[in-house]
Formats: structure tokens, sequence, C-alpha cells
């Protein structure tokens, strides 16, 4: 397919901040952005036109999908019957299929697995009389998560023992779930990808991550990561893009552990769309993950990735965004805020980049 030109409309399912931050980059390169939302959220503001209707109304999608150039998506629970209505009348990229690995953590950790590349130990928790041996699976302790729909650290439960399983799965409704094993790591990072129409790959810079009651924190380059490690963490991250024949920005998290670990790197989980640990790309390098996810779906060229400053991204959760007016005055400080109008406990108001001079 030739680039769409200037002028030309992408199609957005989701409305949220990353679709926010897809459609202002948009914008700089003379494109539009036409939002498909169940809710009025904070993209609408940037886009040229909005359409707020039910994921489930097929018939609005199509029509959605026929006012627009190519269809992305900012948010990996789109439905698959929206993904494939879209499909039907325009490009959908990234494709259905990152979507479909991408909704069930069993089948994310089964398709991982099954390309070589090390995940943690998992095991399907469906009932009661899988209990027994998932929990020898994976030796008792771990990480009991819904297989759909927890993200943010929702929808999972730390359990010590196999005795923990029962109570632990009632906890989370007894829907289908995994249980994964406990990773020893040093620290976890994780790679955005950019992957273009023609299959050519960039890479940003790999960030340490920190976490805070199951939220990303803080993301920071230069990470500490050993330059051989980050470059085999690339490496995986494009076996996993190219196996999906993926289109856009694909965030890769990974837990790191350790230069003396046989196998350093591990596998956590994918998200299919611009991630929140590539926002400090916006003001530490030419071309942000925004701009470029825009530029892969358009097919145009892939822009620069390389970092021209170090710099720390903290996200901004709940009531830490009364904060603005000091964040704003900080020097070596960009303050990017989402427009939503209530700071919940949780929910991400905005971000921070700290920006410093490039030290390697």
């Amino acid at each position: 397919m030739s680039a769409l030109p200037p002028g030309s409309t992408i199609g957005i399912l989701g409305g949220g901040q990353l679709g926010r931050m897809m459609s202002l980059a948009a914008g700089r390169l003379g494109l539009k952005c036409h939002i498909y939302s169940d809710v009025r959220g904070p993209a609408c503001d940037f886009a040229a036109a909005s359409t707020i209707a039910p994921y489930e109304d097929t018939a609005k999608i199509r029509a959605f999908a026929e006012a627009v150039d190519v269809v992305t998506y900012e948010f990996e629970n789109v439905p698959l019957e929206a993904a494939a209505a879209a499909e039907a009348v325009a490009p959908v990229r990234p494709g259905p299929k990152a979507l479909e690995v991408a909704q069930d953590r069993l089948a994310e950790k089964t398709f991982i697995r099954d390309l070589g590349i090390p995940v943690a130990p998992f095991a399907a928790v469906d009932n009661a009389a899988s209990f027994d041996a998932a929990a020898a699976g994976i030796g008792g302790a771990g990480i009991l998560k819904t297989r759909r729909l927890g993200y943010d650290g929702k929808g999972q439960m730390r359990i010590a023992s196999a005795a923990e399983l029962p109570g632990a799965f009632e906890a989370l409704k007894g829907v289908p779930s995994i249980l994964e094993g406990l990773v020893p790591f040093a620290f976890e990072v994780s790679v955005l990808v950019v992957r273009g129409v023609n299959g050519e790959t960039r890479f940003y810079d790999v960030p340490l991550n920190t976490h805070k009651e199951g939220i990303l924190d803080t993301s920071t380059v230069p990470s500490p990561i050993p330059p051989a490690h980050a470059k085999r963490a690339t490496e995986l991250a494009a076996a996993i893009a190219d196996a999906l024949g993926y289109v856009g920005v694909l965030g890769v998290e990974m837990f790191y552990l350790g230069a003396d670990a046989p196998e350093p790197l591990v596998i956590n989980e994918i998200a299919p769309r611009v991630h929140n640990s590539g926002h400090w790309t916006q003001d530490a390098c030419l071309v942000s993950q925004f701009e470029n996810h825009i530029r892969a779906v358009a097919g145009w060229p892939l822009g620069a990735t390389e970092r021209h400053s170090d710099v720390t991204m903290t996200n901004l959760i709940g009531a830490d965004v009364d904060r603005w007016a000091a964040l704003a005055a900080e020097p070596g400080t960009a303050l990017h805020l989402y427009g939503k109008p209530e700071a919940r406990p949780g929910r991400k108001m905005g971000h921070v980049n700290r920006i410093r001079p490039r030290s390697a």
C-alpha cells in the first residue's frame, strides 16, 4: 500500500489518553483522527470527528470504518467482533490477531512460549478441578490473574501457597484465570518496538520501569540493563512483532533476572498499542512513540527512535495531578495532562517527563 497522504483520516478505536496523544501526533503530520468509543473520553477533545456508540454495534463500527482510511486502536480490550467489522471495510493495523493474543493471558503466554521465548511458568485455572494440577505445575506460590480484562494490577491476587488458591479464585469471581509462577527478577524493563507495513522494525531505548500498587510509576532511560542484554530484549520483541505480522508500536514488558542468570530476560506481557512506559519519548526523542505509531499505520516512513536526552517519566495518579502548578514551574520538566474531569484513586491523570542532558 502507498502511504496515506496528508489530509487522510486515521480511525482510532478507543477514546482514552493514548488516543488523545495519538491524535495530537497525527495533527503534526497533517493527518486527521476519528475516534470511536463507547464513552466520550479525552481523545475526543483533539479529534476531527468522534462517534460515541457501543463497540457491539457493528453497523456503527462499519459506518465509522467507511469514514476513515485506516483503523487502529488505543487499548487492547476492543472486542474482536468490532475489529473484524472494521476490517471488513478498511485496513486495521495492527491486525485483529494481536488483539486476540493479548486479550487472553493464557493465549498470550502460550503464543510467546511456542515461539521459544522465555515466559514465567503458567497454568490454566478454570475451575476447582484444576487447582491441584495448577499448583503442582507452578509450585504453589504465584500470582492468580484473570485471563481477560485485568490491567494496572486489577484482576490479580498473589498467593503464598496452594492452600490460598481456592480463596483467591473465589475472590476473582471464579472467572477463567491463569496461575503464574513468581520470577526472581532484579528489575523490570520494556521494549517499545515499531514495525512498518513493509516489515521495517525500529526500537526505542529500553527503559527501567518501577511500579506502585500494580501501576507503572516511573520509566527511566538510560536503564541499568547491560547493552548486550538490551539488544537481546529488542530481538525478543522483534520476534513477537514479526510472528504477529504487527504494524505499529508494540509494548513488550520483561523481567530482567540479572547478568548471571541462565536466561536473563523473561517476558511478562505484551500490549498491542502505544505504551505507558514509552511516554518519555515525547520529550526525549525527535519522533515520539505516538508519531511513529501513526506513521506506521499510515504507511509512512518510520521516524528516528534515538533519544537526545536522558529522562524519567513519572505517572500522575489520582490526586497527584493537584500538583500541576508546581510541576509546571519545575525546571527541566514537561507536563502532560489528559483532561480527565475527575481525579479518582488509581486513575492516570497525566505524566511528567524530567529531562536531563544525555549521559551515554
